[in-house]
Formats: C-alpha cells, sequence, structure tokens
C-alpha cells in the first residue's frame, strides 16, 4: 500500500523575539503571570514586511534542503493557515509562486490550531490516491495582526512563525512497521464556536476583527477532546502509548499539554515541548516543534511519532506516523 512518508522538516521564524517582561510594558502582565499560567517565556513576532507567506516560503525552502529536493519535485503545496496574506488568493498559490513553481496544485486549508494536522491527512489523501507524488505541507501563521493587544488574556498568548514537512508517496507493506502516515483522527463541533473565534470577517463585518476566547472553557474541553482523538488513533493503529517514541502536541499551554500526556499514560521524557520558546503559534505549533526535534537529533528515521492539535471551532485531530 502507498504510505505518506515525511522526507524533509524545516522552520522559520520572525527575526523579532519578544520576551514576557516586554510585553509588561504594553499590557498589565508580568514574567510570573505568563510562566505560570501557560508556560510560556517568549515568542517571535512578524515585522511589517514579514508575512504569513514569506514566513512559509522560508520554512518550505528548509524542508526541501533537509529532504534534498527542489521545487520541481513537489506536485502539491497544503498550506494551513488561518492568517492568509489576501483573502484570495490561497496563501499556498503566493509560496507556490515564490518557489518558482508553475506546476501542480496548491491551496489553504483553515481548522485554526488544527490545520496542520488536517493538513497532513487531505495531503495522505491525495498522495494515496495518486494524485500527487510530493507534497509540501506547511502551517504559517501571522497571529500578532489579529490580536487585540490591551487583552493581556489573549496577546500574551500567541506569537508567529511557520513548520513545514516534505511527504513522499512510497510503498508500503501493510503494517505498522512501514514509514509515513499510519493512522489519524479528525473531529470538529461547530457548536463551541463562540469559545474561541476572531469577531470579524468578510460576510459579517468586512473587517479582520480580533481573537477572541473563552480561556477557561477552552482548558475544560481541550483534555478530554485530545484524548478522545488520540484513543481512536491508537484504536486504529493497535498499538499503546508505551509503544510511542515521541508525542508532538499542539502548543498552547504547558498545562493542557501535561494534562494531556499524563491523562493518557505518555511518559514526559517521550513530550517534546515548544510553547515556552514559541508561544501559540497556531497551525505552525506543530511543525515549529517537530522542526526543533528533529534537529537536536530527539526524532530519528524509524521512530513512532505522535501529532495532536485543537483550535478554534472547535476542532481536534491527532496522526500517528513513522518518521
Amino acid at each position: 500500500m502507498i504510505r505518506s512518508v515525511v522526507r524533509g522538516v524545516g522552520a522559520s521564524l520572525p527575526s523579532r523575539l519578544v520576551k514576557n517582561a516586554d510585553l509588561a510594558g504594553i499590557v498589565e502582565t508580568s514574567d510570573e503571570w505568563i510562566v505560570q499560567r501557560t508556560g510560556i517565556r517568549q515568542r517571535y513576532l512578524a515585522s511589517h514586511d514579514e508575512t504569513t507567506a514569506s514566513l512559509g516560503e522560508a520554512a518550505a525552502r528548509a524542508a526541501l534542503d533537509h529532504a534534498g529536493l527542489t521545487p520541481a519535485d513537489i506536485d502539491l503545496i497544503v498550506l494551513a493557515t488561518s492568517t492568509p496574506n489576501n483573502t484570495f488568493p490561497a496563501t499556498a498559490v503566493e509560496i507556490q509562486n515564490r518557489l518558482g513553481m508553475h506546476h501542480g496544485f496548491a491551496f489553504d486549508m483553515q481548522a485554526v490550531c488544527s490545520g496542520f494536522v488536517f493538513a497532513v491527512t487531505t495531503a495522505d489523501a491525495y498522495l494515496r490516491g495518486g494524485l500527487a507524488k510530493r507534497a509540501l505541507v506547511i502551517g504559517a501563521e501571522t497571529f500578532s495582526r489579529i490580536l487585540d493587544w490591551s487583552d493581556r488574556s489573549t496577546c500574551v498568548l500567541f506569537g508567529d512563525g511557520a513548520g513545514a514537512i516534505v511527504l513522499e508517496a512510497q510503498e508500503g507493506i501493510g503494517t505498522i512497521a512501514d514509514r509515513g502516515v499510519l493512522a489519524a483522527s479528525l473531529r470538529s463541533d461547530g457548536s463551541h464556536k463562540e469559545k474561541l473565534y476572531v469577531d470579524g470577517g468578510v460576510s459579517t463585518t468586512q473587517t479582520v476583527g480580533h481573537l477572541r476566547m473563552e480561556g477557561r472553557e477552552v482548558f475544560k474541553h481541550a483534555v478530554g477532546m485530545i484524548t478522545d482523538v488520540i484513543e481512536a488513533t491508537f484504536g486504529e493503529a493497535k498499538i499503546t502509548a508505551d509503544e510511542l517514541d515521541w508525542f508532538v502536541p499542539h502548543q498552547a499551554n504547558k498545562r493542557i499539554i501535561d494534562a494531556s500526556a499524563r491523562k493518557l499514560g505518555i511518559a514526559d521524557e517521550k513530550v517534546v515541548v515548544t510553547v515556552d520558546q514559541h508561544g501559540n503559534t497556531s497551525a505552525a505549533s506543530v511543525p515549529l516543534a517537530l522542526s526543533v526535534a528533529v534537529a537536536d537529533g530527539r526524532i530519528k528515521k524509524g521512530d513512532l511519532v505522535l501529532l495532536e492539535a485543537m483550535g478554534g471551532g472547535f476542532t481536534w485531530g491527532a496522526v500517528l506516523l513513522r518518521w
């Protein structure tokens, strides 16, 4: 059977580093307050000339270099983002053009913080279906553009950045020993919209709007929803948490990450955590964390890796793959 195998991974962060103490001059907050509640110590914020497309392009090029490939080798680009450069065309098409690609196809995917997980499963379906041979899957965000910088409950949480992987269709034997995407579970429930959303839009206010969040409500639902899709993914693959090598969760809040891992029985030393360095970068957070763990040698060829995310909507999902 066809498996979607990771050939390369890359990342890109804006040049401007903002520590918690720097935010104290903008809103009433402190390093201690932010770290205690979220685990975040710093984040990167895009300058005026850095955009979702430019960050996405840089991450894509880094992933291609890591894979030893060029844009000519790619058939498909799937970009997960909630902060596109334009209402249309898709920012994926802009990245395609920036890469010098005039072949294949590209499109955006909107599932907020779950976007990268949704994008991986989408690209996997295209590769297994024979519509493409290699895909760039990118998560890129400039959430600083939609934050209300007077709201300390949200503006301290988010950062900008991009991460990408190259997926390639390869033949596997159809067992858990195969490299590539092995199992996945995706969910959404629109009844939770008001708990995490942006209060603007083309068809409603004709404005970009600002992010609004009921933090306690999000936290209350997060661990249960995350556990739900991970257990479904384990069931599909017929494995247990003990067999995992690495757990790469969405980097939103250290307390949510810890509680989820504890409930699932995943050992602390198997959990990749970068929320302290990047903040919540929405759809970029999982590929950014992947890039860090590959670069420092933790994730190696043959490792069994679980990706997980939850975002506004609510949307939530998990993907199991062998590196």
